[in-house]
């Protein structure tokens, strides 16, 4: 594990060179800052939500790599003061999803800062995040002795299909797809590595119904207190050294845990999934993409008689989604 480790070091390395700066503002952080890092692509009319959502739960700064947009995103960005970016033309899967840029961001400017790594379609959920800010959390992860924080991705999803209501910049994606899967979840230890693997929701019901095993995984462990030693493996599915992959209690009690609203499926996903499909930048010759680009084309609907209504994080808790532990 710990070669492992330091070849994914090697290739962050590397696949650093292929970014080109284009602005920088990373003297702005100061000590105790939580950071924000991600990748995207084309995601102009989710910035502006995305943005505020996190400033609103006290993320202080944004480390976020352009992969080649083309959609005005990355000049939006340059215009934000709380912003740093990067922009690369090169391979997103050569760079294992995007990974390998990341790995290089957070060991340079990461490093001794809590990290959270997120999407731009992902919304960080966590006990008491309606009334605390996200640095309460870290505090009391550091008062803990506890070095990372592990959320299980949601998907979300409108009532209906899910091209009928267009998404505007700005809105809050939920406002459209407030709906999850309360249950219908696979939960398996890795054995390796020592994470959970979980699998299930809408995307194992409806787009891989015959082979549930081949849907994609839920679990990660989006937020760390970076070191440089560190280095994610697999998106932020595994992390080594695989102690920070230990998110979750394994003699009976509970951690405290977190979820990522996944808010993919809006009407701009049947554009994306071909665009995607065509681009054949994603894990296992993007199979993911092949089956959502066949069953939106016939029937573009998620929803069903067992599918519940977002309303809180308390909610997600009672379900058994994710736990607050000890804190109170």
């Amino acid at each position: 594990m710990r070669l492992r480790r330091k070849r994914a070091k090697v290739r962050a390395f590397r696949k650093h060179f292929s970014m080109r700066s284009v602005v920088d503002r990373t003297d702005r952080i100061r000590p105790g800052d939580v950071l924000l890092f991600s990748t995207m692509r084309d995601e102009h009319v989710r910035l502006p939500y995305f943005l505020r959502y996190y400033r609103d739960l006290g993320i202080s700064h944004f480390l976020i790599v352009d992969n080649d947009s083309t959609d005005g995103g990355s000049d939006y960005l340059a215009q934000q003061d709380d912003v740093s970016l990067w922009s690369t033309k090169a391979s997103y899967k050569r760079a294992r999803f995007g990974i390998d840029w990341l790995n290089w961001l957070q060991s340079k400017y990461g490093h001794g800062h809590w990290t959270l790594v997120v999407d731009p379609d992902e919304f960080f959920v966590y006990p008491f995040c309606d009334t605390r800010p996200i640095r309460a959390l870290t505090d009391w992860l550091d008062t803990s002795q506890v070095k990372s924080f592990g959320a299980m991705l949601l998907d979300m999803y409108p009532k209906g299909r899910i091209d009928a209501v267009p998404y505007c910049a700005g809105q809050n994606p939920l406002e459209i797809a407030a709906w999850f899967d309360p249950g219908n979840y696979m939960i398996e230890k890795n054995k390796k590595f020592g994470n959970l693997w979980i699998q299930g929701g809408p995307r194992a019901r409806v787009f891989f119904p015959d082979n549930p095993k081949k849907a994609p995984a839920l679990n990660k462990t989006p937020l760390i207190k970076w070191h440089r030693r560190y280095a994610y493996e697999s998106s932020t599915h595994m992390v080594l050294p695989r102690g920070l992959n230990l998110t979750y209690d394994e003699w009976g009690g509970e951690k405290a845990s977190g979820i990522l609203l996944h808010a993919k499926f809006l009407d701009t996903f049947t554009a994306k999934a071909a665009e995607e499909l065509t681009r054949r930048q994603h894990y296992s010759a993007s199979v993911e993409y092949k089956a959502y680009a066949e069953i939106v084309q016939h029937n573009p609907e998620l929803w069903c008689k067992w599918s519940e209504k977002y309303i809180n994080w308390r909610q997600l808790e009672i379900l058994g989604l994710m736990s607050k532990g000890n804190w109170a």
